[in-house]
This record gives C-alpha cells, sequence and structure tokens, in this order.
C-alpha cells in the first residue's frame, strides 16, 4: 500500500520514512481514537482538523490517512479541503465592491462559502443515521471557480472520519491590537486603513471559529516558519503546471512574481498560527525545511 501510495504521487523515498514513523502510527492512533469514541460517546462521526500553511503537505497526509484507515481498517473516511469551499471569481468581486479590493483574491477567511461549509459538515456529522447522498465541492485553482456541481465528489454511505484540513483552520482570530500595523508591503500599500484585514479577522471570529467545536482532535504541520511558505507554493504550482499540461488549465498556474505577492495575502494569519497553534493542538508535527519532521508531540 504504502509503495504504490509513494508511485502514485510521485512522491520521493523519504516518504516512506516519514510514513513509517509518524504517518502509519498517527492513523492507528486516530483509528483507536476513532473506536474508542464511538464506544463510550455513542458518537458515529469523528472529526480530524489538519492545519499547516501553503505547501506544508497537508493534503498528501490526508490523502495517506485516508486510503491507509480504509484499507487497514475498513474505516469509511472523507477527506474535505478549506480550499474547496471558496467562492467564484464572481463572488469575490461582490465582496471587493461591498468591503474591500483585496477580497477579490481568494485565500483569507471571507472568501470562503462558510453557509454550504456550515450544511456540509452537519450532513457528515449526521451520515450515518439519514440515508441521503452528500455532495463535496471542488475548487479549480488553475481556472480559480469552483467545478460545476455535476463534478462534485458524492458520499453515498455512513462516514466514520472526516478529515479536513485548510491552511488557516484551527487558527483563532487576532487580537484588535494585532491589527494597527501592516505586516508586509502588501497590507501597508493596498491596506493602509486596516479595513481589510479587520473584516478577515471579524469573519475568522464569527463565522469560522464557531465551527472548530465540531473537529474531535487537531493535528498541525508546523512549518519553521514563514520564510519557506515561497520555496513550498513555487513547488505546488510547478506540480499544478504538470497535472494540468494536457487539460488546457495551465493558464491559471502562477507565475513567481505572482506566487511572491499572493503568499502575502497568507503571511499575517499564518504568522499568527506558528505563534499560537502549537500550544492548542493534540498532535504536533515541526517541520524542517524540505517538509521533513524532525520533532513531534502527541503520538503517544
Amino acid at each position: 500500500m504504502l509503495l504504490n501510495f509513494i508511485q502514485k504521487h510521485s512522491l520521493t523515498k523519504c516518504f516512506f520514512d516519514t510514513a513509517n514513523d509518524f504517518y502509519i502510527p498517527l492513523a492507528n492512533k486516530l483509528a483507536k481514537d476513532y473506536q474508542q469514541q464511538v464506544k463510550c460517546q455513542n458518537k458515529s462521526t469523528f472529526f480530524v482538523g489538519i492545519n499547516g500553511c501553503q505547501g506544508s503537505g497537508k493534503s498528501t497526509l490526508a490523502e495517506f490517512l485516508a486510503d491507509y484507515l480504509n484499507q487497514k481498517f475498513g474505516l469509511s473516511v472523507v477527506v474535505l479541503s478549506l480550499d474547496d469551499f471558496y467562492f467564484g471569481e464572481s463572488q469575490r468581486q461582490q465582496l471587493a465592491q461591498q468591503y474591500h479590493p483585496l477580497f477579490k483574491t481568494r485565500g483569507v477567511p471571507g472568501t470562503h462559502d462558510v453557509k454550504l461549509l456550515k450544511s456540509v459538515l452537519a450532513q457528515l456529522k449526521n451520515s450515518k443515521r439519514a440515508n441521503e447522498v452528500i455532495c463535496l465541492p471542488q475548487f479549480d485553482k488553475a481556472h480559480d471557480n469552483p467545478l460545476p456541481m455535476q463534478d462534485w465528489i458524492t458520499v453515498t454511505s455512513g462516514v466514520d472520519i472526516v478529515l479536513f484540513e485548510g491552511w488557516c483552520w484551527g487558527i483563532p482570530a487576532e487580537n484588535s491590537d494585532s491589527l494597527s500595523l501592516p505586516i508586509n508591503a502588501l497590507e501597508a500599500q493596498y491596506d493602509q486603513q486596516g479595513i481589510w484585514r479587520k473584516q478577515v479577522n471579524d469573519s475568522l471570529e464569527h463565522d469560522y471559529q464557531p465551527l472548530y467545536a465540531l473537529m474531535d482532535t487537531w493535528l498541525m504541520l508546523k512549518a519553521p516558519s514563514f520564510d519557506v511558505v515561497f520555496q513550498w507554493r513555487l513547488e505546488q504550482e510547478q506540480k499544478l503546471a504538470k497535472a494540468n499540461i494536457n487539460k488546457d488549465r495551465a493558464n491559471g498556474v502562477m507565475t513567481t512574481a505572482e506566487i511572491n505577492k499572493f503568499i502575502q495575502f497568507f503571511q499575517r494569519l499564518t504568522i499568527h498560527g506558528l505563534n499560537v497553534l502549537p500550544a492548542k493542538v493534540d498532535i504536533l508535527f515541526e517541520l524542517g525545511h524540505n517538509r521533513e519532521i524532525v520533532a513531534s508531540r502527541g503520538l503517544d
């Protein structure tokens, strides 16, 4: 199973050791925690929140966990990404007109369809009691718009475990005093009055944070610093371009200059998350500059 996964995702041999040393023990722990919770609390669906900055490996980890939990334990696992709940271009244009021009760019809290997210989470939570088809949205980053509903993933059976990953998922709102000064050139040039970052913070506090309580356990892939995000994001875009080379979608893949500007949208909350989340999560994987796990906590 592990070798097939490595080949399927074009991963390096280093992944073999990472999976054996950390990911498989994590999967075994999640299966045990799920079974214990069902036994003690009579709760059917177990939610795992996964935080990590752009390019940290959240999606790869979630997909591996899903495959392993299904093949070894026979569990029904759904992988959700916060990215798949982004508003499309036209809706973000409306947000830009209503609040601030920077909301035209996807990424920060406020640019996700939280109403849809709440609905999907509620359906997954009740998936073993309600016999209904659950549609999971899919976002096409190369075209910067959601895929048509007919291309969404459907879930038709009861779900045991939900793995929900997102770059800002789990991060609490900042103290209002922290918003007074810009954190980078983007904020200094385009958000001089702080309107955008204050609205982002309000969205995080009122729309996202209340949903965190649905998670039963939290995991963080902690980058060494924000400085690595550019290189990791560049590698992501190169992988996206390669995957889309025959799909006529390459026009939406970002250039190096575009990446440098794009990651500034994420800088404030990424740094905030790196500072506050490690003490809050149940399981912590500290990453090196090449995404290797250099330390861990919470697997015992």
